[in-house]
């Protein structure tokens, strides 16, 4: 939780630590991409040393200092040269597939029930998610961006000391299989294997949506208040229902049965609630519609989980789960650029937009096969 509470940080610390120090946002939006792009390059890299590994816990251990190194050098922005903290923020991103990704491969291994311990990991991404942020926005406020980024360094310091108590089992290896020929194993059970190629292209898809929010929020608030501050009242009313559905989800996990359909309801869910806001009903119905939408995320992230584990074998079940977080960050990634690119059209276009991305995401899920059982 604390890594992913300081991984979530970075993308809000660094633009305005950019901006305090040197005056430059786009300074700060090329560091941001340093810092997030990594993650899908070095996915299945990282992926095998999970899965190959006979002692993951160092490896965790491993990426929270490299987290604690990138954020303490990073925060020295405008006194280090760029370079350097160029450097440190890629370093940093690297690792981020251990924690963001791989380590959701082995929650299992602390908590047997799977359905609760994916419930319980979705609320841990919620809440970073929205933790992080809001720890930048308080010390900003409260002193400076450099103040923040070295209490984001502390966080991870934080996962070094606990790193101890994390219970995971080493993976059966094969002894026929080279690391090479692991990789190779994992592409081809990510394409051909139809549940997992369904359920990863399905969460890819939804982050485009996700990614889109912050440009389309400024934008309706432009548009309906007139104030693009207003645009945070948006997204913080997605994040505020995104943890009270993540609670809910941890709550209702042992009676969850059919995932892959919790999944489709949930993006159905997320994309017309979304689909409310396309009218001008007034701002507080807008903020209220983007809110409820966000009630739905956590637990279809949690079924998503469920069935990546489900749908794996051991030997490259971490490489499913750091490639797919990969792919994810790229979505994200993905989305606010076009979401950017696209901010000329009119305001209700680009929310219809969003809610559709949602809605596809869904349809998207008709191709998972109904008999498909979890891999032994």
């Amino acid at each position: 939780m604390p890594l992913r509470l300081a991984n979530g940080a970075t993308v809000v610390a660094v633009p305005i630590l950019a901006t305090e120090r040197l005056d430059s946002l786009a300074l700060g939006g090329l560091l941001t991409a340093a810092a997030l792009a990594p993650s899908v390059l070095v996915a299945p890299l990282v992926g095998v040393l999970l899965d190959r590994t006979r002692h993951p816990r160092r490896v965790v251990l491993a990426s929270a200092l490299a987290t604690v190194v990138a954020l303490a050098v990073g925060a020295f922005l405008g006194d280090l040269p760029i370079g350097l903290v160029a450097v440190a923020l890629v370093l940093g991103g690297c690792a981020s597939s251990v924690f963001q990704g791989g380590l959701s491969s082995f929650v299992v291994d602390s908590i047997p029930d799977e359905r609760r311990a994916y419930a319980q990991d979705s609320l841990s991404y919620t809440l970073a998610a929205i933790g992080g942020p809001s720890i930048v926005a308080l010390l900003t406020t409260l002193a400076s961006a450099r103040v923040a980024m070295l209490a984001l360094a502390g966080l991870a310091a934080v996962a070094v000391l606990t790193c101890a108590g994390i219970t995971m089992h080493p993976r059966p290896i094969r002894t026929d299989a080279t690391a090479l020929g692991t990789i190779r194993a994992g592409f081809r059970h990510l394409v051909r294997h139809r549940p997992i190629a369904v359920v990863t292209a399905s969460s890819t898809a939804t982050q485009l949506g996700q990614g889109a929010l912050g440009v389309v929020a400024v934008a309706l608030a432009l548009d309906r208040t007139g104030d693009a501050a207003d645009g945070a009242l948006l997204v913080g009313g997605f994040a505020i229902g995104g943890v009270i559905g993540a609670v809910a989800a941890n709550a209702l996990a042992s009676r969850a049965r059919r995932a892959p359909l919790v999944m489709a309801v949930g993006y159905v869910g997320t994309g017309l609630l979304t689909l409310l806001a396309v009218p001008d009903l007034g701002f507080p119905v807008a903020v209220g519609a983007i809110a409820a939408s966000g009630l739905f995320t956590a637990p279809a992230n949690a079924s998503m989980l469920l069935l990546r584990k489900q749908q794996s074998p051991p030997e490259v079940r971490s490489q499913m789960f750091t490639v797919g977080a990969g792919l994810r960050t790229t979505g994200i990634a993905t989305g606010a650029g076009l979401a950017g690119a696209a901010s000329g059209l009119d305001v209700p276009l680009l929310v219809l937009g969003m809610g559709l991305v949602w809605i596809v995401s869904a349809v998207v899920l008709v191709a998972y096969p109904a008999d498909a059982p979890p891999w032994d």
